[in-house]
């Protein structure tokens, strides 16, 4: 699949507002505006950082998935005049709506979200195009005296924020034409063979980051450590972060996963599933996350309908549990 970006014209209003990796190389092309702007307005955009070296507070909210990490920033944006950043790699899809428990207009409660909406799912999204918009959202709610809430379960995101970012390594596309050809499971025993570090920091299903590890270790032997290359972006950008780390036991966390698949499964995910990969094809629907993946499996009649909660359940609690990992390594008080 071509890395093709388009110009979107977000005709988004205050208040009803993620896959790539990181690392993707490509320039920036276009830029996503922010979801306050009014219908059809648009603004001169740029992907320069900004150069200011005020500090900038901002709070973060992470937690595994079905955390209740959404109802938690709405809380506390209601406290502490905040508006809500999204940080999820599939919730800036439109369309992707139940499968990605997007948080709905009437549970915003008149807070305003932005990163929400903003592609169509046939469209890529990456870390880096994340860091420059997340940027560019800070600045512009701090200047409305407001404090910037950062939320989502797409830590990698909040990595690339906060951390430097890979950088140096072109594209190699005779190279990732060849890898396109593997098995996914076949590309992860590539990456950790050649570089156990990176690997167990990957999702194991996420071929776009497989490759574009084995992209970089193709050049460089291994995939640098963030932050090893340069001061991190969030100490450059004066950031100061504040944590609400929300980590259930595990026991309740499980409980809740299969509660939200069963109310996800009741509310039409599969025709929503269905809906997405008549847009978009089974390729790019199998790069969209588990839900969707799983569920195509079934449209695709490789599995049957009846494996897809025990399925589901099983692969979001590994997930989960990958999650989980990385919260305990931000070494920050859990709730």
């Amino acid at each position: 699949m071509k890395n093709v970006r388009r110009n979107v014209n977000v005709n988004t209003t205050a208040g009803v507002a993620e896959l790539a990796d990181a690392t993707d190389s490509r320039p920036v092309a276009a830029r996503h505006e922010s979801s306050i702007l009014s219908p059809g307005t648009r603004k001169e955009k740029s992907n320069m950082i900004p150069s200011r070296v005020m500090q900038r507070q901002i709070l973060c909210i992470v937690g595994p998935t079905a955390s209740g990490k959404s109802s938690r920033a709405v809380e506390e944006a209601l406290k502490r005049n905040g508006e809500i950043i999204s940080v999820d790699s599939r919730q800036v899809y439109r369309g992707l709506d139940i499968g990605t428990e997007k948080i709905t207009a009437k549970e915003m409660l008149g807070i305003p979200h932005h990163l929400i909406d903003i592609l169509n799912a046939n469209e890529i999204y990456s870390a880096g195009d994340f860091v420059t918009d997340a940027t560019r959202l800070i600045e512009e709610i701090s200047s409305r005296g407001k404090l910037p809430i950062l939320v989502g379960g797409t830590h990698f995101y909040f990595d690339a924020l906060l951390s430097e970012l890979p950088t140096g390594v072109d594209a190699n596309p005779k190279l990732r034409e060849e890898l396109e050809r593997l098995g996914t499971a076949e590309l992860y025993a590539r990456v950790r063979s050649a570089d156990a570090r990176r690997a167990s920091e990957l999702d194991p299903n996420n071929r776009r980051r497989l490759i574009r590890a084995l992209e970089i270790i193709d050049s460089l032997g291994t995939v640098p450590p963030r932050g090893s290359t340069a001061p991190p972006f969030g100490t450059r950008l004066n950031l100061v972060p504040e944590w609400i780390v929300i980590d259930p036991p595990r026991d309740e966390l499980r409980a809740r996963i299969d509660v939200r698949l069963k109310s996800a499964l009741g509310r039409g995910l599969i025709d929503e599933v269905r809906r997405v990969r008549d847009k978009v094809g089974d390729a790019r629907l199998n790069e969209l996350g588990l839900e969707y993946k799983i569920v195509g499996e079934f449209l695709r009649n490789e599995r049957d309908e009846s494996s897809l909660l025990p399925t589901l359940s099983a692969k979001l609690w590994q997930y989960a549990r990958r999650q989980k990992a990385w919260l305990r390594k931000l070494g920050h008080p859990m709730s």
